[in-house]
């Protein structure tokens, strides 16, 4: 019989590449991950894998169980979902990946709700690129993950993960609270700015957006901290693109100019399909979607 917790290990394995980069991964000591593996291997009675320098190379009859071992795990998630539903009310743990304007202006009150209506419900929260989070999901390292998609750059998609819409978010240019001068995008050309790092959704949109006004952004400040974003618009030392959630509700401190077109982001949730009729993701994503209704 094939454990389906060594199964995970060789998926995971066939995902990351190296025993050492699982072992990180699922929080399990290197030594324990070789021998679960060496395990899986007399249950399979099968070669699954060979080393070649210090990765393990899957053999066919590895890849094939890998292969496979997904199957096996969303039916035995499947099966975990019905026992949750014959036994009435949601309970257990959810875990969630949130982006950070996300955690500021929708996790609180989705929590406040969670606990009122929901109180066998727990939901544990880390901080993750969305872009990388939608990976985790599919991995099965988070259960239910809060993602964003900008304008004009489509966020992964992948066929066993769903996607529930949230809201539509405006992004606007912040400004500091001395400078009269800039009124539009344009006015900003000779301006400092701070930016998320290269590589993420927000910074491509960013530069984009200038480039589309006629300029190259001078970026001066890089940092995936919105936070402090605003504080160096607000001392005056740069400009930024900021979206409306990252106020949590409350009134902005410096003045925000509505970019030409009104663009808006995307915010969605997104689990895997079989584990999204599970009662607690249910009873999450629900609290989520009131928690939108108090976002100005």
């Amino acid at each position: 019989m094939l454990d389906p917790r060594r199964l995970r290990l060789l998926r995971e394995l066939r995902r990351r590449g190296t025993v050492h980069a699982v072992a990180r991964a699922l929080s399990y000591a290197p030594s324990t991950v070789s021998q679960q593996l060496a395990q899986l291997e007399l249950e399979a009675n099968a070669t699954l894998f060979e080393r070649v320098g210090r990765r393990l190379q899957l053999t066919p009859a590895g890849e094939l169980l890998a292969e496979g071992s997904s199957v096996v795990l969303d039916e035995l998630e499947r099966l975990e979902q019905s026992l949750a539903e014959a036994t009435g009310s949601p309970s257990g743990t959810v875990r969630l990946a949130v982006f950070q304007s996300a955690a500021l202006g929708i996790v609180p009150r989705a929590l406040t709700l969670l606990a009122e209506q929901y109180p066998a419900v727990r939901v544990e929260i880390t901080q993750r690129e969305p872009e990388s989070a939608l990976d985790e999901v599919w991995a099965r390292d988070f259960d239910l993950v809060i993602a964003e998609e900008y304008p004009a750059h489509a966020a992964p998609r992948r066929t066993d993960l769903d996607r529930v819409p949230l809201l539509n978010d405006a992004l606007r240019l912040g400004v500091p609270p001395t400078t009269a001068r800039i009124r539009s995008l344009a006015d900003a050309a000779s301006a400092a700015w701070v930016m998320e790092p290269r590589g993420t959704a927000s910074r491509h949109f960013a530069e984009q957006q200038c480039r589309l006004a006629g300029f190259e952004p001078d970026v001066r400040f890089e940092t995936a901290d919105l936070q402090a974003h605003i504080r160096l618009v607000e001392a005056g030392h740069a400009v930024a693109l900021l979206p409306d959630l990252v106020w949590g509700g409350e009134t902005p401190r410096i003045p925000l100019i509505t970019l030409e077109g009104d663009p808006q982001r995307t915010v969605f949730t997104s689990a895997r399909v079989p584990a999204a009729v599970r009662p607690a993701i249910v009873a999450v994503r629900a609290v989520l979607t009131q928690a939108v209704a108090f976002v100005p």
